[in-house]
């Protein structure tokens, strides 16, 4: 099979697949699995993945695409999330995912061309009492606004 995924991914995914292939419901704790030892679930992998699950490889992409959780290419060195739920969206985060866009020069499920961030929606951060919030990498802010995003941006930056 050529693959663009490096001979390391490939063992770690073919591991998960014989780790998750005979559990009943395999194929969301197999494709977290994936997602978190290798970082995405690449469409390459896809034809292991329903050989070893008896499902058909549009299944399989269906479910990564389906949940937004799931990456089908690398992430960037750093991930911002930012919150879409109701109390956020009520204190100004719509206007605030237009600016990063903006000002990253992406969208979501994209990665900054440096490679340093990757912007990604999220639908609760449990942080509503101080929306609008965000999530850089594993760790949440709250009352956001662009200012504080763009030094959040900067750190991230400076940081790798």
């Amino acid at each position: 099979m050529a693959t663009g995924l490096s001979l390391l991914e490939l063992t770690k995914i073919e591991t998960h697949i014989a780790t998750h292939k005979n559990m009943p419901g395999a194929l969301l704790p197999l494709l977290h699995a994936i997602q978190d030892d290798v970082g995405f679930v690449s469409e390459e992998c896809y034809p292991l993945i329903s050989k070893a699950l008896a499902l058909s490889v549009a299944e399989v992409h269906g479910v990564v695409t389906f949940y937004h959780h799931f990456r089908q290419h690398p992430a960037g060195r750093h991930t911002l999330q930012i919150c879409r739920a109701e109390s956020c969206q009520a204190m100004g985060s719509a206007k605030l995912e237009l600016d990063v866009k903006s000002a990253l020069g992406i969208d979501y499920h994209q990665t900054t061309s440096d490679g340093a961030i990757t912007l990604e929606p999220v639908y609760c951060l449990g942080n509503c009492a101080c929306s609008p919030a965000v999530m850089m990498d594993n760790e949440v802010y709250g009352r956001m606004d662009m200012q504080k995003i763009t030094e959040l941006i900067a750190e991230a930056r400076a940081s790798t």
